[in-house]
């Protein structure tokens, strides 16, 4: 029995497959906790247009309830409240006529943001998404304490994504103890929680003891073809792959809630920020694409905030031949340029590129 209180039967036994290229300590769950590594000298000095990970943006459809839902159920605490506006933002998110809410959230070191589309109004997110459709996203936030994370959701009356909190087995003995849980925001956003027992990801996550709720880990997105994937995230724009692992069985089942999966995972990192999580269903192949007509103002396009050179990014965007959403940068300085850029990758998954 593991510590959800379910039995694992032989011909559905967990396995997790795959080198982490000697540099993480765990697999498993649909994780890959090299994210959860520090940076090494060879990660953070890799050569390409983009050097961090800066945050991760969220449509949504009611601002107030959502920052109500992140601040306090999850433990995020407000940054700043701006609207955007004008010829350079129609341009930069591809809607025209957009007026657009950003309220910016931390949660430790790292930083979310919240997009409402104040004019014109975006799409919800299908009512029947499941975890294998393309247009799937989510962030890992790492908890203290994972009995009393999920007992915190339940008394919140959070929507389940998976059966409850999933316990690797000790017979996985890189990852043996580390647990997962999968829910849903008000608007429907795929989240998760992630907690390691001493010994397990970066050290940074064992000093919080005194806070439920730590920081945010990575960012999942579903793929189609992870080599299609790895040449957008690694060859493109230049994220170091930390790691890789085949993993299905019981717990992989029930995080996910998708039956008979198989999962390919590859996890992406820059320099410095939150990683970055490809996952390729190899099982069941039933996952539907990103919708052709998506515009930045549907709920279900994120867009991972990425900052670097935005010059060598939209050189190296164009010669690959991927999809703009922006006409190219944007300068949206007043005083001095500052660049943006706004691209999909094969699968639709949104990138906003921003000079530093």
């Amino acid at each position: 029995m593991d510590a959800a209180g379910y039995k694992q039967t032989p011909s559905r036994k967990s396995s997790h497959r795959g080198p982490l290229n000697n540099i993480a300590g765990a697999l498993g769950l649909g994780i890959i906790f090299a994210l959860s590594v520090p940076r090494s000298t060879s990660a953070a000095e890799a050569p390409g247009p983009v050097h961090t990970v800066d945050s991760i943006s969220v449509p949504v459809l009611d601002m107030e309830r959502s920052v109500a839902f992140y601040c306090d159920v999850l433990g995020f605490a407000k940054a700043s409240d701006t609207e955007r506006s004008g010829d350079g933002y129609e341009h930069l998110y591809g809607v025209f006529g957009a007026r657009v809410r950003v309220v910016t959230l931390k949660l430790g070191d790292e930083s979310l943001k919240l997009e409402q589309f104040i004019a014109p109004r975006g799409r919800p997110i299908p009512v029947d998404s499941k975890s294998n459709d393309r247009w799937f996203q989510h962030i890992a936030i790492i908890v203290s304490d994972m009995d009393r994370a999920f007992a915190w959701l339940r008394a919140k009356n959070v929507e389940f994504s998976s059966t409850g909190p999933q316990l690797l087995p000790k017979s996985n003995p890189n990852a043996g103890g580390i647990s997962a849980f999968y829910f849903r925001d008000p608007d429907g956003h795929s989240l998760e929680i992630l907690h390691f027992p001493a010994g397990k990801g970066d050290s940074k996550w064992q000093a919080g003891a005194d806070r439920l709720f730590l920081g945010i880990d990575h960012s999942a997105i579903v793929v189609t073809d992870t080599e299609a994937s790895l040449g957008y995230y690694r060859d493109t724009l230049g994220l170091k792959v930390a790691g890789a692992s085949e993993n299905f069985g019981i717990e992989q089942e029930r995080l996910n809630n998708v039956f008979g999966v198989r999962l390919r995972i590859t996890a992406l990192l820059a320099g410095h920020g939150p990683g970055v999580e490809l996952l390729e269903y190899l099982a069941p192949r039933t996952g539907r694409p990103m919708p052709i007509d998506t515009q930045s103002n549907d709920l279900w396009s994120w867009h991972i905030d990425m900052t670097g050179d935005v010059e060598a990014a939209d050189g190296a965007i164009r010669a690959h031949h991927y999809g703009y959403v922006s006409p190219g940068p944007v300068n949206l300085g007043t005083s001095s340029p500052h660049y943006s850029l706004l691209v999909r990758d094969p699968d639709g998954h949104a990138t906003m590129l921003e000079s530093r």
